[in-house]
């Protein structure tokens, strides 16, 4: 075996990461060695401020004392379990606990490792209930433009990104998808949701369903706000008209509430922001907080008991995952709830949110900004691409912004902002006022 103590920091070449500009970002590192609260702190020694809470994950701030005590406990007292014939007591407790703040209905979890496999659960599940139903013929599954479900098969087949689609040859079959929420010209600089055009964009599944037929359609998957695309905003009415459309045709309606879980909105879940109870909700990110990879799919009752017939001694789903409910992550869940609940953050969203749509908007007329968007502390600034270099405007703004300070998102030209829900009106001032700053000086 090498002898890996040779090999310094400043070595990059061994990491192929995910979702980055490799050959750039090995010319100029941006490292993080630390981070509490609200700030990242580098690798020269400066504090940048937080405003994407990670990635879109660390939603109570970093390295909140209750969250590492009970992770340092658990890895002294349990630090692995199988979950496969065998348990813990925490997985149960965090599993009680998820259902206690869920939509009503949503009685019970399974584990993941991450919002990708959390979708590949939600789409087995949903096509594996109809079979067990003895509806057999329904297997196809409906995505939506512009979503983003994750990176493994299932969630690249239904998400509506091209750049994460088009080297992966076909994917799976029998998949379709719905319109986008965006329209240019109708809902620039909007706050919040727009009034009109909700019922109009939901009854595009009304022309899907007639295409495929009903009785070939297992579940419709969509973000209740789609974020890694530029946090597009749906219409008032739209996920409601959803919810009637599916239930009609005996469709499983799928939230995917990986970014928008656990307060990102002002509530709990965007299901109950938007009043819109699925059959089943993904889940991961906030779950945790970001510290320890977990998700979990909240699903019905309904669909659970459909699944236990047979010989008690007979395993129900074959699906799972070797760390699903893992011990450490388990620990990581309760205490990140726990800290959600004590410090009132799954709805702090709702408290700030009139004044970060107020300095969000502030931005309006600056150079470049051709819109703003914005729901709970969930934020974009929409930048017109530079003729022939597509991206490179907001990628400017992110290098500014680590340079000046803070952390931003973007995604094409749009600058995507979600803080920990813990931030202050004067953080969201700097936050903003930075990026004004910044703007202002992009060519």
């Amino acid at each position: 075996m090498s002898d890996r103590r040779n090999v310094t920091p400043n070595d990059l070449s061994a990491f192929w990461m995910p979702f980055t500009a490799n050959r750039q970002f090995k010319k100029a590192p941006r490292m993080f060695v630390g981070a509490k609260d609200m700030h990242y702190v580098t690798s020269d020694g400066r504090q940048v401020l937080d405003g994407t809470a990670g990635l879109w994950c660390v939603n109570a701030g970093h390295a909140r004392p209750k969250i590492v005590q009970a992770i340092a406990e658990q890895a002294a007292e349990l630090d692995y379990a199988p979950a496969f014939q065998m348990g813990h007591p925490k997985a149960f407790e965090l599993a009680n606990a998820l259902v206690g703040i869920a939509p009503e209905g949503l009685n019970h979890v399974m584990y993941t490792n991450s919002g990708s496999e959390s979708v590949e659960t939600a789409l087995k599940t949903a096509i594996a209930y109809h079979r067990v139903k003895g509806d057999g013929s329904r297997f196809r599954l409906i995505g939506r433009e512009r979503g983003y479900h994750g990176v493994n098969f299932g969630g690249v087949s239904v998400g509506g990104i091209v750049g994460n689609r088009k080297m992966f040859g076909t994917l799976l079959t029998g998949v379709d998808h719905m319109p986008h929420t965006h329209t240019p010209g109708q809902n620039q600089f909007t706050r919040g949701e727009r009034e009109t055009g909700g019922e109009e964009l939901a009854n595009e599944l009304e022309r899907i369903i007639a295409l495929h037929d009903a009785s070939t359609i297992a579940a419709v998957i969509v973000e209740p706000v789609a974020g890694s695309t530029g946090v597009l905003i749906p219409p008032k009415g739209y996920l409601k008209k959803l919810r009637e459309i599916t239930k009609k045709h005996g469709i499983l309606l799928i939230f995917d509430e990986v970014i928008t879980g656990f307060g990102r909105v002002g509530t709990p879940f965007a299901a109950d922001y938007f009043g819109v109870t699925p059959d089943i909700l993904v889940t991961a990110k906030g779950l945790t907080n970001g510290v320890i990879p977990m998700g979990a799919v909240l699903v019905t009752s309904e669909i659970h008991d459909a699944f236990m017939q047979g010989p008690e001694h007979m395993i129900e789903f074959f699906h799972g995952y070797t760390y699903s409910g893992n011990p450490i992550a388990s620990a990581a869940g309760l205490a990140t709830l726990e800290t959600y609940r004590d410090e009132g953050l799954l709805t702090r969203g709702a408290e700030l949110a009139d004044y970060w749509a107020d300095a969000l908007h502030s931005l309006k007329g600056l150079p470049h900004v051709i819109d703003i968007r914005n729901l709970g502390l969930i934020g974009a600034v929409e930048l017109e691409p530079i003729a022939g270099a597509p991206t490179k405007r907001a990628f400017s703004a992110f290098v500014k912004g680590f340079e000046e300070g803070i952390l931003i998102r973007t995604t094409g030209d749009i600058i995507a902002m979600s803080p920990p829900l813990i931030i202050s009106k004067a953080q969201i001032d700097e936050l903003i006022g930075k990026l004004g700053s910044i703007l202002k000086t992009l060519e």
